[in-house]
């Protein structure tokens, strides 16, 4: 796989979106991040955790740890994560806004592979 394709996916995953989204607005705690995307789809503490962990990977996000008791771990946005994310909310916008569209063009889709089976089917009797 291409390695800007990777990216890509990383970004774009079902988590990776809700992540860079979240952290667009502020820093966040794991547990509070957890519970701010668990208000849009609920999302395992290993999921969050591996997705953090590859956008750190990729340099989207920063995990600043606290040598504290007990333990406190902010993630935020680099520069690169804030553009990522700035584009990611972009897209994301546009979607909610031509979802009416979409949904129309898939109806226009599904009755037409509807009628096209009618016909295949009518054809064989």
């Amino acid at each position: 796989m291409c390695p800007h394709r990777l990216v890509l996916e990383h970004v774009t995953s079902r988590w990776g979106v809700l992540v860079l989204d979240a952290l667009l607005d502020r820093a966040y705690r794991f547990s509070e991040l957890r519970r701010n995307i668990g208000s849009v789809a609920k999302v395992s503490e290993k999921m969050l955790a591996q997705t953090l962990q590859t956008l750190e990977r990729d340099g989207f996000v920063h995990r600043d740890a606290k040598p504290v008791i007990p333990p406190r771990v902010d993630y935020s946005l680099t520069p690169l994560g804030r553009e990522a994310a700035e584009r990611v909310r972009a897209l994301a916008h546009w979607t909610g806004l031509r979802m009416e569209a979409v949904q129309e063009a898939r109806e226009a889709y599904d009755r037409t592979k509807a009628e096209a089976v009618q016909l295949t089917e009518a054809a064989a009797l």
